[in-house]
C-alpha cells in the first residue's frame, strides 16, 4: 500500500452492532483496508448507557479489522444519533460591503456553528440557501452586496451524550477526528445524485431508532430521529412470547414479516432451558407483532414528510439499515407512505478484500461515514487555502478629475481722467496781461 495515502477510519456505534472500517482512496474510490463487527453492549437507543461495556465492544470490533489490514490510525470518524439529537434552522449574516468570496462564506459558516443552546454543540451545519438584498442566490461568489445571508440546517446534540460517545472512542485507544449525523452518512452510501435533485426521503432503521434525512434540489432540507428501531421489534417477539432476545432475534430475520401472512397459521417451535417444555410460537401471531410497530415507525416518518412536502417526495422513499431487512416491509411502507419505495445497499464506489461484505444495507452508515470522512478532509484543505490566500485588496476608486478652472476675466483698470495740463509758459503770460490792464 502506498504509505503516502491518508487513511480514514470510521466507526458505527450502534444499538445492536458496532462497525468499524479503515480505507483510503485509490482514483476515486475507496480501497477497505479493514473491517470488524462487535455485539454492542451498553448502547440503547443512541445512548451510552454503560460505558465500560461500550469500550468493551468498540475494542472488539478494532480488533477484528481483518487479517488483510495492513496500516495504523490514530482517529476515526463516529455516527451519531440518539434522541438527544436535535435539529433547528438558523440565519446568519455577515458584513460584505463589497465583493463576495470564499472567506466570506466560510466565515459565514463558523457563524453558523457556534449558535447553540447553553448544555448543547453543534455537530454539523447544513447550507439551504444564500441570499442578497432579499433574493436567493445559488452562488454569491463575485457579487456586490453589502450583507450576505446564509439559512442554515443546525444539527446539535446534548454536550454530555456527545462527551459520552466521544469518550468510550478515546477509552478504546483513539481520538475522535469528527462526529456525523448518522442519516447523513448513510445517504452518502445510498442515495444517488439524480435522487438528492428530483428530491427524496431516506430512512435509515437501525438497532435503537429510525433517522431519516430528506433532500430536495440536491440539498438536506430536513432530518429527524425517531427512537424506534429494530431493537425495539425483537423486544416486543421477546415480551410478547417469553423467549430470550436472541430467539427471538433469529425467528424475526427467518420467519418474521412486516405485513401480516395469509394462509393457513405456522407454529415455530423455540427451545427452553427445561426439559419438554419447548415453547411454540405463531406465525401469524409474531407478524402482528412486527407490524404494528413497523407501523408506528412508518407513521411517524409519514407526519414528517407532511411537514417538508405537501404532496409525496417526488423520487420517492428509500429504506436501509439492518431494521429494513425484514420481509414485505417495503409493501407495509408502500401503502403508508402512498409512494414508490426502494430497499438500498452502499452504493459507493467500495473495491477491497471486505468490499463485498459490506454491500448491505446493515453497512450503510459506515460506509457512508467512510465517505464524508474524505470529504470532510478535502473541505479542510480548501479552508486552509482559503485562510492562506491574502484577502484581496479593494481597488481604489479612481479620484474625480478635477474641473478646469476659469480664470475670471481680468477687467482693464479704468483710466483716470487727466486734467488738462497747464503750462508754465501761459500762466506767466496771462499774470502780465492782468497786471498792465491795472496800470
Amino acid at each position: 500500500m502506498d504509505d503516502t495515502k491518508k487513511i480514514i477510519a470510521a466507526i458505527d456505534i450502534g444499538t445492536t452492532k458496532i462497525a468499524t472500517v479503515a480505507a483510503c482512496e485509490n482514483n476515486g474510490k475507496f480501497d477497505i483496508l479493514g473491517f470488524g463487527t462487535a455485539q454492542s453492549n451498553g448502547i440503547k437507543h443512541g445512548v451510552v448507557r454503560n460505558i465500560e461495556d461500550t469500550v468493551r465492544a468498540i475494542t472488539e470490533s478494532l480488533n477484528r479489522l481483518g487479517e488483510g489490514y495492513d496500516a495504523d490510525f490514530k482517529e476515526v470518524y463516529v455516527g451519531i444519533a440518539g434522541q438527544y439529537v436535535k435539529t433547528t434552522d438558523n440565519t446568519c449574516r455577515v458584513l460584505v460591503n463589497g465583493i463576495v468570496t470564499e472567506r466570506h462564506l466560510t466565515e459565514l459558516r463558523d457563524m453558523a456553528m457556534n449558535v447553540v443552546r447553553p448544555g448543547s454543540e453543534t455537530i454539523d451545519v447544513i447550507l439551504l440557501s444564500y441570499s442578497i438584498n432579499g433574493t436567493v442566490v445559488d452562488n454569491p461568489l463575485g457579487k456586490q452586496c453589502e450583507y450576505l445571508y446564509g439559512n442554515f440546517h443546525v444539527i446539535t446534540g446534548q454536550t454530555m451524550m456527545v462527551n459520552n460517545i466521544k469518550k468510550c472512542v478515546v477509552q478504546a485507544g483513539l481520538d475522535v477526528r469528527t462526529v456525523f449525523l448518522e442519516p447523513l452518512a448513510s445517504a452518502e452510501a445510498v442515495l444517488t445524485d439524480e435522487e438528492k435533485h428530483k428530491g427524496v426521503a431516506l430512512i435509515d432503521i437501525g438497532g435503537g431508532t429510525s433517522d431519516l434525512a430528506v433532500y430536495k434540489d440536491g440539498e438536506v432540507i430536513h432530518t429527524a430521529v425517531i427512537p424506534i428501531g429494530g431493537a425495539t421489534v425483537t423486544g416486543d417477539i421477546r415480551d410478547k412470547f417469553g423467549i430470550t432476545y436472541e430467539q427471538a432475534e433469529s425467528m424475526k430475520c427467518l420467519y418474521g414479516s412486516a405485513v401480516h401472512v395469509s394462509g393457513p397459521d405456522v407454529s415455530i417451535e423455540v427451545k427452553t432451558a427445561k426439559v419438554n417444555s419447548n415453547i411454540y410460537v405463531s406465525r401469524n401471531e409474531m407478524s402482528e407483532v412486527i407490524q404494528a410497530r413497523m407501523e408506528e415507525i412508518l407513521n411517524a416518518v409519514k407526519f414528517q414528510l407532511e411537514t417538508v412536502y405537501a404532496d409525496k417526495v417526488p423520487a420517492g422513499v428509500v429504506m436501509t439499515g439492518g431494521g429494513s431487512l425484514v420481509a414485505n416491509l417495503n409493501q407495509l411502507a408502500s401503502f403508508i407512505l402512498k409512494n414508490s419505495i426502494r430497499l438500498a445497499s452502499p452504493i459507493s464506489n467500495i473495491e477491497g478484500k471486505f468490499a463485498d461484505s459490506l454491500k448491505k444495507p446493515q453497512y450503510s452508515t459506515v460506509v457512508g461515514l467512510i465517505k464524508k470522512g474524505f470529504d470532510f478532509e478535502q473541505g479542510l484543505r480548501k479552508k486552509e487555502l482559503v485562510e492562506q490566500k491574502p484577502e484581496p485588496m479593494p481597488k481604489p476608486e479612481p479620484e474625480p478629475t478635477p474641473e478646469p478652472v476659469t480664470e475670471p476675466e481680468k477687467k482693464e483698470p479704468e483710466k483716470k481722467q487727466e486734467k488738462p495740463k497747464r503750462r508754465f509758459g501761459d500762466m506767466f503770460r496771462n499774470l502780465m496781461d492782468k497786471i498792465d490792464e491795472d496800470e
